[in-house]
């Protein structure tokens, strides 16, 4: 997205793409292994990340419904967001990943902030979202850029933390 900051010495550049293409397929596959991974403990199967892949679908990150971001880092898939509307002036963040070798570098919040921006073009006042305990690096992410912890607002089996964020 134009007008981001660029990291020192690092090209980052985030656009948005449809779910469906083979790079957006193959991060959301890599986000869901890690995160199925952390839940279980130990690595996913191919079965286990397929039924995550089922459970979350990613279909609806599209305009008007939604958006999808990748963040690509020197010109490779380095990570991924995802904004869907719940309701007229209200989002939710999801999937938010960047690949462990490109981490530290400031890709989360150049994913996060594009994803914002995405939500506001949306219309979104307000992007809340919701995250387990296990994912500290995650929580810590959102503390940083602005989002409270709130009430749940859900009952989704792997929401154990809830966040919220005004945008205007």
């Amino acid at each position: 997205m134009d007008g981001l900051p660029k990291m020192r010495d690092v090209d980052w550049k985030i656009s948005e793409i449809r779910p469906g293409e083979p790079e957006a397929a193959a991060i959301l596959r890599e986000y869901l292994d890690e995160v199925a991974s952390r839940y279980y403990g130990r690595p996913a199967t191919p079965a286990e990340v397929d039924e995550a892949l089922a459970e979350e679908p990613s279909d609806g990150l599209v305009a008007p419904t939604g958006a999808f971001l990748m963040a690509c880092r020197d010109g490779k898939p380095a990570g991924c967001a995802g904004v869907r509307m719940v309701e007229p002036g209200l989002s939710a963040l999801t999937k938010v990943y960047i690949r462990p070798e490109h981490r530290g570098q400031g890709g989360g919040k150049l994913i996060v902030a594009a994803a914002e921006e995405a939500a506001k073009r949306l219309g979104s006042v307000r992007m809340r979202l919701d995250t387990r305990h296990d994912l500290v690096e995650a929580r810590a992410l959102y503390a940083s850029m602005g989002y409270a912890e709130v009430e749940a607002f859900n009952d989704d089996k792997y929401a154990e933390h809830w966040f919220a964020k005004d945008l205007s």
